[in-house]
């Protein structure tokens, strides 16, 4: 089954074609990263219609890419939550146009779901059940994956993601946008016991998190050094950051996979590129005889595959949509059927 899938939810225009839910047969990108650095991060309406300029052409060089035909799409899947809501509605509404002109099923897929299903492509082999961490820029999500479409959110951040936080410290330390790469490499330089940041302690889940504090600590820190005119270490900084957020996310996961009894563990999302939590989940994973599934640096971040792969199994599950469908800015990864 060749599924065209579209991805838009940010800043990065997407469409691949997928076949059965494993196979990549085309992943094409716009990137937008050169227009938003100037403004330190995305802006939405420019966001908006750089997709609107794009899409088009990146599906017809996906077809070009897989030596397909029209006729030869099964189906066509977009991401319709969570997002920039233009941005989202770009896409959704070029995969609607698409899905009524080759009079094909429409499939809405979860960007986050999206995520997990990136596993799928790099490793054939993954099936579930597994635990899967999501780490990205708008959400920290520890999941049970019980089936392709059936999952349990088992903790959440409770106030900002962790990837919101690299890139809000990365801004505010002058490094270019996206600054969760940068802020990564200057970490792999830096002393990560120079400066004391805090961890924060669990709520009454103890498997939820909270990384506004670690934030706060950060930029105050940041702050303070400008004021009284002390030299700042930047590298060091950002190792101490680093691997505050690697201390609040292990545990975390560790307990969650005692408390499933899960023997597979993925990681999934933009943030599953940082080099210092890929390197502690796998010393906790071989700590604790866990098989560790993380995507290649080119599936952690969004793209259009990862959308492709996780349509085929909601299509396979009966989840379709159609002229109806919508675009949504928040939406739980457990949201109504469409």
């Amino acid at each position: 089954m060749n599924i065209l899938a579209v991805e838009s939810s940010c800043d990065e225009t997407a469409v691949a074609i997928v076949a059965d839910g494993r196979k990549v047969l085309a992943d094409c990108i716009a990137s937008q990263v050169a227009l938003h650095r100037v403004y330190g991060g995305v802006v939405p309406e420019i966001a908006s219609r750089q997709h609107m300029e794009a899409i088009y052409a990146l599906a017809e060089q996906a077809l070009e890419q897989a030596a397909l035909r029209r006729e030869d799409i099964d189906a066509v899947s977009v991401t319709y939550a969570p997002g920039l809501i233009g941005a989202v509605l770009v896409g959704v509404n070029f995969a609607k146009a698409a899905a009524l002109a080759l009079g094909k099923p429409l499939i809405p897929v979860h960007h986050i779901r999206g995520h997990i299903a990136a596993n799928y492509l790099a490793f054939p082999e993954l099936v579930p059940p597994f635990l899967c961490l999501i780490v990205s820029g708008g959400h920290t999500l520890i999941v049970d994956v019980q089936d392709y479409t059936k999952m349990e959110i088992l903790g959440t951040t409770l106030d900002d993601a962790a990837g919101e936080c690299f890139d809000k410290v990365a801004r505010v330390l002058g490094m270019p946008y996206p600054g969760g790469a940068a802020l990564d490499s200057a970490a792999s330089q830096g002393d990560e016991k120079k400066y004391s940041l805090p961890r924060a302690k669990p709520g009454e889940n103890p498997l939820d998190m909270s990384f506004s504090g670690l934030k706060t600590a950060a930029l105050n820190l940041i702050h303070h050094a400008e004021q009284i005119g002390e030299p700042l270490d930047v590298n060091s900084l950002c190792a101490g950051f680093s691997a505050a957020v690697s201390d609040m996310l292990c545990p975390r996961v560790q307990q969650a996979l005692r408390n499933t009894g899960r023997k597979r563990l993925a990681i999934a999302g933009g943030v599953a590129a940082n080099s210092r939590i890929r390197r502690d989940m796998t010393s906790m994973a071989e700590k604790m005889g866990v098989s560790l599934y993380m995507p290649p640096l080119s599936l952690c971040g969004d793209n259009g595959a990862m959308i492709g792969a996780q349509a085929f199994y909601e299509f396979q599950a009966g989840h379709t949509a159609g002229m109806e469908l919508n675009a949504y800015a928040t939406k739980s990864i457990l949201g109504e059927r469409l």
